[in-house]
Order: C-alpha cells, then sequence, then structure tokens
C-alpha cells in the first residue's frame, strides 16, 4: 500500500525549508553517486568523500540524482560500527532558498557543478566552412 498523500505533501514541504541553523555535525554535502541501498556516496565541503545513509522519512519517497545537495548528519550513526558515514537528514528542495543562508559552504557556491564539462565550450558549434580551413 503507497504511502499516504498527506505524508508526501509534508516530506516534500519539509526539503523546501531550511533548517534556521546546523548543529556541528551537519553539513552540506553534494551527492556523487548512489551505492545501492539507500547509501550514496556525499562530496563533503573538504573533499572529503563518505558513504551516507538516506533517512527512513525520504526513502520511496524522495529521489536523489548525482550532483544535488542533501543535508548530513556525521554523528548520527556513529554508533554502528561499519562504513556508514553519515546519515542523510534532509534533502536541498529549493536551492535558491538554500543557498541564501549563512552556512551555506563556500566550496559549493558556484551553480557549476562538478560533473559538468570543465571545458570553456559554448554548445554546439558548426563545422568550418571551407573558406576558414584555406586560410
Amino acid at each position: 500500500m503507497p504511502k499516504p498523500k498527506r505524508n508526501i505533501d509534508a516530506v516534500a514541504q519539509e526539503t523546501l525549508t531550511p533548517p534556521d541553523r546546523l548543529s556541528q555535525t551537519q553539513s552540506i554535502a553534494r551527492l556523487k553517486q548512489a551505492a545501492g541501498n539507500n547509501l550514496y556516496q556525499l562530496e563533503l565541503p573538504s573533499g572529503k568523500t563518505v558513504l551516507a545513509e538516506l533517512h527512513q522519512k525520504f526513502r520511496s519517497t524522495i529521489w536523489l540524482k548525482r550532483g544535488s545537495y542533501v543535508l548530513v548528519d556525521t554523528a548520527a550513526l556513529a554508533d554502528r560500527d561499519n562504513k556508514i558515514g553519515g546519515e542523510i537528514v534532509n534533502v536541498v528542495g529549493d536551492e535558491k532558498t538554500w543557498r541564501k543562508e549563512s552556512y551555506w559552504p563556500a566550496e559549493f557556491a558556484s551553480k557549476r557543478s562538478a560533473y559538468d564539462d570543465e571545458s570553456d565550450d559554448e554548445g554546439p558549434q558548426m563545422p568550418p566552412s571551407d573558406d576558414e580551413e584555406e586560410g
């Protein structure tokens, strides 16, 4: 049986509004890749990669794609003795609103994603004309 629509709407609304402040163990992170079974490889602002588990309330409700941002708590799963380094406690839904917060990392200030092509390509271009090839 699917989740009630009111639960899905409540979770979606929660992702739109950023918290007022973050705790010492919370940080904004960029999603690098899905590792399967609700596990994700995240890139912290320091450049460190961490494996994090998606919180139960977001499972089968919110889907994450590579390059999106999440709020990760690195102390949430510290009592476990495994490779998981944190838990995704919130998903950045309205990125524009979240970027206005004072705790948004300067490393993620640029709109350009790490997965974008780094070249100065301006999009598709026409092949050179016959005149340009001779000159």
